[in-house]
């Protein structure tokens, strides 16, 4: 059984037991419920909202990560303006404990 969740505004295919690296959605040490986009048990696909009604997918927040730098730069020409900029984003480590078609 697999289930298609959505968190961070990106789609995920989970199955149980499997680590993701996710946007934060918790404390670390806390279960979270995410609402799942489609459940697949076999030959039964569940995807309408009449469906998954009291489906769910259940994970423990197991560390927080850090991703990659990403650098910046914009430039103007004949305006002497320069701007250098940086990013890193961080992330959640879940573990999925659970999934239930509801």
């Amino acid at each position: 059984m697999y289930a298609v969740i959505r968190t961070g505004g990106k789609q995920y295919r989970v199955e149980e037991g499997q680590t993701l690296e996710v946007e934060l959605v918790g404390e670390v040490g806390t279960s979270v419920d995410i609402v799942p986009v489609m459940v697949v048990d076999g030959s039964d696909v569940r995807a309408t909202p009449g469906q998954l009604g009291g489906a769910s997918v259940t994970a423990d927040v197991v560390g927080e990560v850090r991703g990659p730098k990403i650098n910046g730069f914009t430039y103007k020409s004949k305006a002497n303006q320069r701007r250098r900029w940086g990013h890193r984003q961080n992330y959640n480590t879940i573990t999925i404990t659970g999934i239930s078609k509801g």
